[in-house]
């Protein structure tokens, strides 16, 4: 369908986690980390960045490369990944790209004129002195840094890393870096060295006791943003499957904790216990666009945790500040619930689960022992146009879910196009426990073939659940609505 836009909101060969959204003049941009298809870990690919008019977020233009790892000082042989990354426009005019390597822990900077263009290499997070910050003991772990330039153009970095206590001994843990919170600290106008120590500024969770942060203490995936006179400090929690939020009303210190703005399993959402999709990781930051502010974040594809796409959400503040979990759909960033018809990619669903629920993808590559489990994937290797993404393996009891649509109640047909290894049928329903609004029997297929049934759905608003019931599996690539 035209002019409407879809989680993941990039094209389906594209997989751009850790998104930060920017907005300079009138284009949003979207910077991240960037993820290979059935790549061996996080962060393969080089920086790519992404944007679109403030006013149509249905059309995503890619800007390129902006940035190549091999152009840091330290990494002329690109064999480590850059990870999260952020920009912000210094006093000068120019834009900084910050970001650091999987086996470093300094902060390195990059530089550009422009906020898509070709980025520069310009040097290390570092004291007065010149000596870079964070490789040795007692300094602070320089990881997923976020960036504030204050209205008084005082400039922040917000970084740091807390594992779970016995989670895993870090390689920077063992050099007595300290691994334990979130840390805020002040840069000068260069935007590079540091006035002053790093300061906590969110618990790790061992340090949660009687902070308000129980249960949800600083992981990483630090992302800041000030609203008014309240600075709001996105982070990554110890569940890693949500994003949460604090507050303060100063940059560098004092933040209670918020709440949830997402999780990718839904967990907490309206009191949800039960993940309904596969977890792993999430990062992200937020953005008022046209008056609406969104939470970006990404989800995990090809049952693995490294194939990571980019989606957002609306958000809704509450007149105390405060801000509601949002829940995970298909059509984020569209202006409403999509249309009731046309023809839509099965990718977009933002439920995936098998009849014995879901799992964390915590390993480069999850085993699936029993072969039940649906996932996202793609034919071929990764690839930078043409993208074919569909959910693979979907036997008996397996469903997606896509919310939501404005139906009419004048659609009378509903077709899927699915490859099938035996008989069965696909049920459609706009609650799991409810009668299906269609029935479609499904044939043995080598090749993606349509099947079709009667469609009745009552006017409204509605999700869309498609649970396949029989023997075999079937892959899912599109349905159409008449």
């Amino acid at each position: 369908m035209s002019k409407q836009v879809y989680n993941p909101y990039l094209p389906s060969f594209e997989y751009v986690p850790d998104g930060e959204p920017r907005v300079f003049g009138d284009r949003v941009y979207v910077y991240g980390s960037h993820d290979r298809f059935d790549g061996p870990d996080f962060c393969v690919n080089d920086y790519v960045c992404w944007s679109a008019h403030v006013n149509d977020l249905t059309d995503w233009k890619y800007e390129g490369v902006i940035y190549h790892a091999s152009q840091d000082a330290r990494n002329v042989k690109g064999n480590m990944h850059m990870c999260a990354p952020d920009v912000v426009q210094g006093e000068d005019g120019r834009y900084y790209l910050y970001y650091e390597f999987h086996r470093l822990t300094v902060t390195s900077v990059a530089v550009c004129n422009t906020p898509a263009g070709k980025y520069e290499f310009y040097g290390y997070i570092q004291r007065p002195d010149g000596t870079p910050y964070g490789e040795k003991k007692g300094e602070v772990n320089l990881f997923d840094p976020g960036v504030l330039v204050d209205d008084d153009g005082s400039v922040y970095m917000y970084t740091g890393f807390a594992p779970l206590p016995g989670w895993m001994k870090m390689a920077m843990g063992m050099r007595g870096l300290k691994i334990d919170a979130g840390y805020c600290v002040r840069l000068d106008k260069d935007m590079i060295t540091m006035k002053g120590e790093p300061v906590m500024v969110l618990p790790g969770p061992a340090l949660t006791s009687g902070t308000g942060f129980e249960g949800h203490g600083f992981f990483e995936a630090s992302s800041i943003r000030k609203i008014g006179d309240t600075y709001y400090l996105v982070y990554s929690s110890e569940l890693s499957h949500e994003l949460c939020y604090a507050v303060s009303k100063k940059p560098d210190g004092g933040f209670q904790y918020g709440g949830t703005l997402i999780s990718i399993g839904d967990i907490g959402y309206k009191g949800n216990k039960t993940a309904n999709n596969y977890i792993g990781n999430t990062h992200g930051g937020m953005a008022e666009i046209n008056g609406q502010w969104y939470i970006f974040y990404h989800r995990q594809t090809n049952k693995q945790k490294c194939a990571r796409q980019g989606c957002a959400e609306k958000i809704t503040f509450l007149p105390d500040g405060s801000i509601l979990q949002a829940e995970q759909t298909s059509c984020g960033l569209n202006d409403g619930p999509l249309s009731g018809t046309g023809v839509y990619e099965a990718r977009i669903a933002c439920n995936l689960s098998s009849k014995e629920g879901t799992f964390a993808y915590t390993r480069t590559r999850e085993k699936d022992k029993k072969g039940i489990h649906p996932y996202f994937t793609q034919s071929g290797t990764d690839r930078e146009q043409d993208g074919d993404q569909y959910i693979a393996n979907m036997t008996d009891g397996a469903w997606a879910g896509y919310k939501y649509f404005r139906f009419t109640g004048t659609e009378t047909t509903i077709t899927v196009r699915v490859r099938v290894t035996a008989t069965g049928t696909i049920l459609v329903l706009t609650d799991l426990d409810q009668e299906p609004v269609a029935k479609i029997s499904v044939q043995p297929a080598s090749a993606f073939s349509f099947f079709s049934a009667p469609f009745k759905i009552k006017e409204g608003v509605w999700p869309l659940f498609f649970r396949y019931e029989g023997k075999g599996a079937l892959d899912f690539e599109k349905f159409e609505i008449q």
